[in-house]
């Protein structure tokens, strides 16, 4: 059955639907997981052909030449870390790429010698976006249902948690703060190619200038968001901005890595008890399923108080 077709019977058949019942059944439909299955395989498809869109505008790093501290801090880390977008590149991609020649698992220990170590899956690499499972668990598994609700992305870079909002959610309103205008390009060209415009807007900004956008959020989502790319000063700065601004009652935040751990080493007067509670999470949603099972215990849930 073809479109129109289709959406014929449905509305035929909603008319046989009694009155009293009518609002109750439309309600269900625009929050119900049960066409999860029929939209999921499809979902995904959008999503990894969004990927291949991107991996020919970038470098095979990712990385910008405007990203000049995160390449920096990159190249300071006590160990050998290569920066491989998650969203771009799953573990079977990487394997691809390592047999063709073009990435290696392995670093040198002495520089010039032929002395190799293996680069270790989380040590060795480092990812500023979401994988296609991180998404789905965060938005089939982590938040509630979304239904007119405001989802805000902190350093949207690529826009993965937006198109993963778009297809996985109902939420309303979807926004992405990116301060780099290049990648802010890259997902207005992502938006208007798979006509997320109804849903998705990127703002570029620095999040320290959008304080409504923040009191107003029910979810914000903050993934290796400030480290690489702020100095320590800076961060502290963005973090006392967004504790002082994010206080919406019962609204969520979901970071990568723990708060805890963001904010360790920072100076700020944050303090977190009055701030948040931690919500847990199940990990093991996917019993059977070959997955990263220790990068989806970086994501951490938080209502705020």
């Amino acid at each position: 059955m073809e479109l129109r077709s289709a959406q014929q019977a449905v509305l035929q058949l909603l008319r046989t639907v009694a009155p009293a019942d009518l609002s109750a059944l439309l309600q269900w439909m625009r929050t119900t997981r049960d066409f999860d299955e029929l939209t999921a395989e499809n979902n995904d498809v959008i999503l990894k052909s969004i990927a291949e869109d991107l991996r020919s505008c970038l470098p095979l790093e990712t990385m910008l030449s405007s990203e000049h501290l995160a390449i920096r801090k990159l190249q300071e880390q006590p160990t050998p870390t290569v920066h491989v977008d998650a969203f771009l590149y799953d573990e079977d991609f990487i394997d691809s790429l390592c047999e063709k020649g073009k990435m290696s698992r392995n670093y040198c220990t002495v520089c010039g010698s032929h002395q190799t170590a293996p680069l270790g899956r989380h040590s060795g690499f480092i990812s500023h976006s979401f994988s296609l499972m991180e998404l789905k668990f965060i938005y089939h598994h982590v938040l509630p249902d979304l239904s007119g609700k405001i989802l805000v992305d902190v350093g949207s870079r690529l826009g993965t948690v937006l198109y993963g909002g778009y297809l996985y959610s109902s939420a309303a309103h979807l926004y992405g703060v990116e301060l780099n205008g290049d990648f802010c390009q890259l997902q207005e060209m992502v938006i208007q190619k798979y006509q997320f415009s109804d849903r998705i807007k990127v703002l570029h900004a620095d999040i320290c200038t959008q304080g409504s956008l923040l009191q107003n959020a029910d979810v914000i989502i903050m993934n290796n968001v400030f480290e690489y790319f702020l100095n320590e000063a800076e961060q502290a700065r963005a973090w006392e901005y967004i504790s002082h601004n994010v206080r919406k009652q019962g609204s969520l935040l979901v970071t990568v890595p723990s708060l805890e751990e963001s904010l360790s080493g920072l100076q700020t007067n944050i303090q977190l008890s009055s701030w948040v509670e931690e919500l847990p999470l199940n990990y093991d949603v996917y019993p059977q399923m070959d997955i990263d099972r220790e990068a989806l215990e970086q994501i951490h849930l938080y209502r705020i108080l």
